[in-house]
């Protein structure tokens, strides 16, 4: 079930990425990350990088349509009611709600949270508890309602160059952008993100 509901949201090639990791290109990368508009622009050993919706779709598939959710916006689907749709989730839903804690929720739900939690928009701290905007994703998802991904991301983005403790986000995402842009990575310090981390069939079932 949670394989399909990330294929339906076009996720799944995003999640399955594999390749090397440049970390100390990744950090360039977001000292000199800059937001016009729609398109991320960014300067990196030379060569002058704008992420166009485009560039988005070409590298993991994604397409600036569905839903924009943000902080800022959480009100925009009048039936969530986090309250509600977190003890829907709760293996005992009886259970007496004193914070949104992921450890009680059913499988399928607790995978999702997961995937939201440490990958999709990835947290800095307190990996226990979920927010508002956590559970709105996650009702999103497991109710097919089709979401604005690169919407979500680049406000990710922008939000965790404010933030100086913050562990830069989508770190095999931002190399690959790097090889599109024929960034020079000779000589580069490199990890490899191998196929052990992809999410597949056994993984989600």
């Amino acid at each position: 079930m949670v394989r399909s509901l990330l294929k339906e949201q076009r996720l799944k090639r995003f999640l399955e990425m594999t390749g090397n990791i440049y970390p100390d290109l990744v950090k360039v990368f977001y000292r000199n990350l800059q937001f016009n508009g729609d398109i991320l622009i960014s300067h990196v050993k030379g060569v002058d990088i704008e992420i166009t919706n485009d560039v988005w779709t070409a590298i993991n598939g994604l397409k600036y349509s569905g839903l924009r959710i943000n902080k800022g916006n959480l009100g925009v689907i009048k039936e969530f009611n986090k309250m509600q749709f977190y003890k829907n989730c709760l293996k005992n839903p009886l259970s007496k709600v004193i914070i949104f804690s992921i450890g009680g929720l059913k499988l399928d739900e607790r995978l999702i949270a997961f995937i939201v939690f440490w990958i999709v928009t990835p947290k800095g701290s307190n990996h226990s508890t979920l927010s508002e905007e956590d559970l709105l994703l996650i009702y999103c998802i497991m109710n097919k309602v089709k979401l604005n991904w690169i919407h979500i991301f680049k406000d990710h983005m922008q939000k965790v160059t404010r933030l100086s403790d913050f562990h830069y986000p989508y770190a095999i995402l931002i190399s690959k952008i790097l090889h599109y842009f024929e960034v020079d990575i000779e000589e580069e310090l490199a990890e490899i993100v191998k196929p052990s981390s992809e999410i597949n069939s056994g993984s989600l079932s």
